[in-house]
C-alpha cells in the first residue's frame, strides 16, 4: 500500500483541521492524519513553519505548510480538477468574503459554545487532553482541569465574551443558521450544485464545533436541519461525482448573508486593522449595537483585510462596478475600505502557505491563546 504524499497534523475536534480535511477529501487528494502532540506543536511545527497552529501539512518532499486558506489556493493551482474557486471573479470574491467571515467571525461563537457551557467544556476538555496531551507528563485530572479553565479564559473571556456580549455572540450563530437554512433549502451548496471555498470556510465552525459540540449541535438539529444535512453532505462530497454547475451571479438569497457580514465581520476587521496601524495592543468596536471592549489586535486579521481588498481590485472593470453596487447595498463597502492599506507586513513575499510566517513572533489571538494553554500545562506537570 502506497503511503500518502501528505501528512496532516491536527486534531479531530479542530476547527481548521476539519476544514482542510473536508477539502482534501473532496478533491480526492490522499493524506494521512497525525494527531498534533505537544512535541510537534511546541517544537517541530514552529521550526518547520514558523507558526504554532494547526493543521500543519508535511509533504513527502520535506516541505511543510500551514494556514488553510492559502493551502487551498495552492492545491487549486497544483492539482487542478474541478475548482472550488469560481471562474466568475465576482462570485470568487463573494465566496472568499464568506470564507473569511466563517474563519474569523464565527470563531468567537464557536469557542463560546464549546467552553462557556458546562457540558461542552467537560466533554471537549477530556477529548483534547486524551488526544493531544498524552505526551505531557502529569495527572490526567489536572491536565483536564487546566485545559478547561485556560481555554475558557483565553478563547472566550479574553475574546470579548461577557454578560454584556453573551446574547449577541449567540445571536451570531443563530443568525448564520437561519440564513444558511434558507439557502440549503433551495440548493445543496452555497453557490450551486457543487461546493466552493465558501462552503469549506463555513464547514470549519459548522462541522467540528457547531454540529458536534453538545449545545450548538442540539440547536442546529432543531433550528436548521438543512444545515445539519449540508454538513454531512459536504464531508461525503467528492469532486469525481459532483457534476453540477454553479448558479449565475450572486443569488438574492445570499444578500442577507452579505449584509450580516457587512454589519459584523467587516467592521470588526476594520477596527482591528486601524488598531494594528496605530500599534495598539487592543481595540474596542461596536457591532450591531453591542460594544466589544479590549479585544486583542491581530496582525493576521489585518492581512485578511489586505487580501480581501486586493482580490476585489483584481475584478475586471465593469464587473467591479457591479460588485461595488452589491457591496454598497448590503453594507459591506464602507467597512471593507475603512482602512486602506492596513500594512500588516505579513508574508510580504507572497510565499504562503510555505513561508516562515510571522505568526510565531506575532500570533493571532487563537494561536497565542492555545500556546499559553500548552505552556501552562507543561509548567503544571513539571
Amino acid at each position: 500500500m502506497n503511503t500518502p504524499a501528505l501528512t496532516v497534523y491536527g486534531s479531530k475536534v479542530s476547527y481548521f483541521t476539519g476544514k482542510l480535511e473536508a477539502y482534501l477529501r473532496y478533491k480526492e487528494i490522499p493524506y494521512q492524519f497525525q494527531p498534533m502532540t505537544m512535541e510537534y506543536f511546541n517544537r517541530i511545527v514552529p521550526e518547520k513553519t514558523g507558526a504554532q497552529q494547526m493543521p500543519a501539512v508535511e509533504f513527502a518532499d520535506g516541505r511543510w505548510a500551514t494556514d488553510t486558506t492559502p493551502l487551498i489556493h495552492w492545491f487549486e493551482r497544483e492539482h487542478g480538477g474541478k475548482p472550488v474557486i469560481p471562474d466568475d471573479t465576482v462570485q470568487a470574491f463573494v465566496a472568499s468574503l464568506i470564507e473569511d467571515y466563517a474563519d474569523e467571525w464565527l470563531w468567537r461563537p464557536a469557542m463560546h459554545y464549546r467552553w462557556s457551557y458546562h457540558q461542552g467544556r467537560q466533554l471537549l476538555g477530556t477529548v483534547l487532553v486524551d488526544e493531544l496531551f498524552g505526551d505531557v507528563f502529569g495527572p490526567t485530572i489536572l491536565k483536564r482541569w487546566t485545559i478547561r479553565h485556560r481555554q475558557k479564559k483565553h478563547f472566550v473571556q479574553r475574546d470579548g465574551v461577557n454578560p454584556n456580549t453573551w446574547a449577541h455572540v449567540e445571536q451570531g450563530y443563530l443568525r448564520a443558521l437561519d440564513l444558511l437554512q434558507e439557502i440549503f433549502d433551495k440548493r445543496p451548496y452555497i453557490l450551486g450544485e457543487r461546493p466552493t471555498i465558501a462552503d469549506f470556510g463555513l464547514f470549519g465552525p459548522m462541522f467540528r464545533h457547531f454540529s458536534q459540540d453538545p449545545t450548538p449541535a442540539e440547536i442546529m438539529r432543531l433550528r436548521a436541519p438543512a444545515v445539519f444535512e449540508w454538513v454531512g453532505r459536504l464531508w461525503n462530497a467528492r469532486a469525481s461525482r459532483c457534476g453540477g454547475e454553479l448558479v449565475e451571479g450572486i443569488p438574492e438569497d445570499l444578500w442577507p448573508l452579505l449584509r450580516e457580514i457587512g454589519e459584523t465581520h467587516l467592521p470588526n476587521l476594520a477596527a482591528n486593522a486601524a488598531a494594528w496601524r496605530e500599534d495598539r495592543k487592543t481595540y474596542d468596536v461596536g457591532i450591531q449595537g453591542t460594544q466589544y471592549l479590549d479585544l486583542p489586535v491581530s496582525r493576521y486579521r489585518a492581512w485578511c483585510m489586505e487580501q480581501l481588498q486586493a482580490q476585489f481590485q483584481s475584478i475586471p472593470g465593469e464587473w467591479r462596478e457591479k460588485a461595488q453596487t452589491l457591496l454598497e447595498e448590503q453594507h459591506c463597502w464602507e467597512p471593507l475600505w475603512q482602512v486602506r492599506e492596513p500594512r500588516s507586513d505579513y508574508d510580504p513575499q507572497g510565499q504562503a502557505p510555505f513561508a516562515v510566517c510571522l505568526l510565531y513572533t506575532s500570533p493571532s489571538p487563537r494561536d497565542e491563546q492555545f500556546h499559553l494553554v500548552c505552556r501552562l500545562l507543561i509548567e503544571k506537570s513539571g
